[in-house]
């Protein structure tokens, strides 16, 4: 009799989470259980594969127990009849069917019993259909509780960690090492920036740290506005905040009074529906509209008081990303059910629903006012227009789910990062990728590009890619010859999230190690660092550049003042 190893059980329902668009618990359980480390070819297993090992072992422990609590007076229900791929591939109707008609065909028509023993028979006949109806009936209610649990486990808080906890949270700096030499024509080698023990001045202090309370679960997203002092967050709570950051130096300490914050509520009356998990949020270009993406597939504007202007219902799934064009006359959402969408804000209805993924959304970003990109767990990349019917770029290469999708300021150059391990870039003139970037040894989540153009100190800087892995390095890239410029050490736990300063000359990136470093690029090493009590989702620049603002699996964000 085969056996299911344990390897192969933790693979299915990693894939059962991840077709069920719970990522952050589908993480939690690959990185625990080492999916990447893995022999399993994930190709080879068809979609709903947890679901249909769990249905067929219904159905086996259904005919085992005919078959050792078979009656004389049910030889309808004797399942021996059948070979073992009948009892795989069949359900237990067909089954019923087919030892019906082979025993027909057998035996031909039996004698007719007494009408006590046939009386019994019916009697005994309606017992077993009724338990049958039952049995079924208790699976389906099973069934749909499990799909209606769309809460993400809360799995950076409950995470034990351990390791991590027991790892000494020292203070971190880094130096290039001494042996990035020029070989030839090859060009400089790329620099590893290794951690050395830091003084105290590289820590950020407390007094120039606030910390925001009031989200009763992990905080999973945060956006300054680009017009002002208000930070946006969006929470496993069901509720987004808008917070007002007052100018100056942070006081340190709590701030949760009711006077700088507003908070979005996604469900009525109770606060803690799981469906209505807030996944991703972003503001428009002029700051006077925030957009939030939740777990129950809808869309929905705020004003900045606070007031819900439109829900936008259409998709089918959770929204995993959503992006407001430059021009803020159109949204773009992303979703689990494998389609993009373009909303029309000012008629708050949807425009055109782009369905070429066979897969799960899971990145969206606007390419211009008309066009963007889509990536999906498909491995594939469709760049789309509105007004088209088919994508007007297909970019195929990666080997596996492509989680991030980003243009460069330009709009000339398209980088995306993928579960294969490699991150790379495409330009809209030819098929294949321009460069394939891989020094990274884990899944990469997320890329950034630095800022170029007027708004930097240097219009003329050199366009640079950063991507952060699950394997804890953050990597700097030469776009234009396609090579690592260096290699940022300074994280112990994946790191899930990059933004460059407003200026480029400054780097920040958040972890699972509850640390977010800045980097300086121009010195190549850490110029401060900040450590909290949970794992960082996201971080953000505001448009000045003086403040950062993190989001914490502590149900915490933290802003903290930046001057150099």
């Amino acid at each position: 009799m085969s056996s299911i190893t344990s390897e192969e059980l933790n693979y299915l329902v990693f894939r059962y989470l991840q077709e069920s668009g719970l990522l952050h618990s589908a993480f939690v359980l690959g990185y625990e259980a080492g999916i990447n480390k893995c022999n399993i070819d994930g190709n080879l297993v068809p979609p709903r594969a947890l679901i249909t090992f769990v249905q067929k072992g219904l159905q086996y422990l259904e005919m085992e127990a005919n078959l050792t609590c078979q009656s004389d007076v049910d030889m309808d229900e004797d399942f021996s009849f059948l070979q073992p791929m009948d009892l795989i591939t069949k359900d237990v109707c067909e089954l019923r069917q087919m030892v019906k008609e082979k025993k027909k065909n057998l035996n031909g028509d039996r004698d007719k019993e007494n009408d006590v023993d046939r009386g019994h028979e019916i009697e005994h006949g309606r017992v077993k259909e009724k338990e049958r109806l039952d049995r079924e009936k208790e699976r389906e209610r099973d069934k749909e509780r499990v799909e209606n649990e769309k809460e993400p486990e809360k799995q950076h808080e409950s995470h034990p960690d351990k390791e991590m906890l027991t790892v000494q949270e020292e203070k971190v700096n880094s130096k290039p090492e001494e042996n990035g030499v020029l070989q030839g024509e090859k060009g400089p080698e790329p620099m590893d920036i290794a951690t050395t023990s830091a003084s105290e001045s590289f820590e950020i202090p407390n007094s120039d740290v606030t910390i925001l309370e009031g989200h009763t679960s992990e905080v999973c997203a945060c956006a300054w506005s680009p017009a002002g002092s208000l930070l946006a967050s969006g929470s496993g709570d069901s509720t987004a905040r808008i917070w007002t950051i007052a100018d100056g130096t942070s006081n340190g300490g709590a701030q949760n009074g009711p006077l700088n914050v507003l908070v979005l509520k996604h469900v009525k009356g109770r606060t803690n529906e799981k469906s209505k998990d807030v996944t991703t949020l972003d503001w428009n270009g002029e700051g006077t509209l925030l957009a939030t993406g939740s777990y129950d597939g809808q869309a929905r504007i705020w004003s900045t008081n606070g007031d819900l202007k439109c829900t936008l219902s259409k998709h089918k799934g959770p929204i995993f990303s959503l992006k407001w064009n430059k021009k803020g006359d159109y949204l773009l959402t992303g979703s689990c059910d494998k389609t993009a969408i373009v909303w029309d804000v000012k008629t708050e209805e949807w425009k055109q629903q782009f369905e070429f993924h066979s897969g799960p959304t899971l990145d969206v970003d606007w390419r211009n006012n008309v066009s963007f990109a889509t990536s999906s767990t498909d491995n594939m990349i469709y760049v789309c227009k509105i007004g088209e019917n088919r994508p007007i770029k297909t970019f195929a290469g990666h080997q596996g789910e492509v989680n991030c999708v980003k243009w460069d300021p330009t709009g000339s150059l398209l980088a995306s990062c993928s579960d294969d391990v490699t991150a790379k870039i495409w330009n809209m003139k030819q098929d294949k990728y321009v460069h394939d970037l891989r020094e990274h040894s884990k899944e990469i989540y997320t890329i950034r590009w630095s800022p170029t153009g007027s708004g930097t100190n240097n219009p003329n800087q050199q366009l640079i890619l950063a991507s952060a892995s699950f394997d804890s390095t953050v990597k700097l890239w030469d776009v234009e010859l396609g090579k690592l410029l260096y290699s940022l050490n300074g994280h112990r736990e994946p790191v899930y999230s990059l933004a460059f300063s407003p200026t480029g000359e400054y780097l920040a990136s958040g972890s699972l190690d509850k640390s977010m470093h800045i980097w300086s690029l121009k010195e190549g090493k850490i110029v401060k660092t900040y450590t909290g009590n949970g794992g960082i989702f996201e971080v953000c620049w505001n448009k000045e550049g003086d403040k950062i603002a993190a989001c914490f699996a502590n149900h915490t964000v933290c802003v903290l003042d930046f001057r150099m």
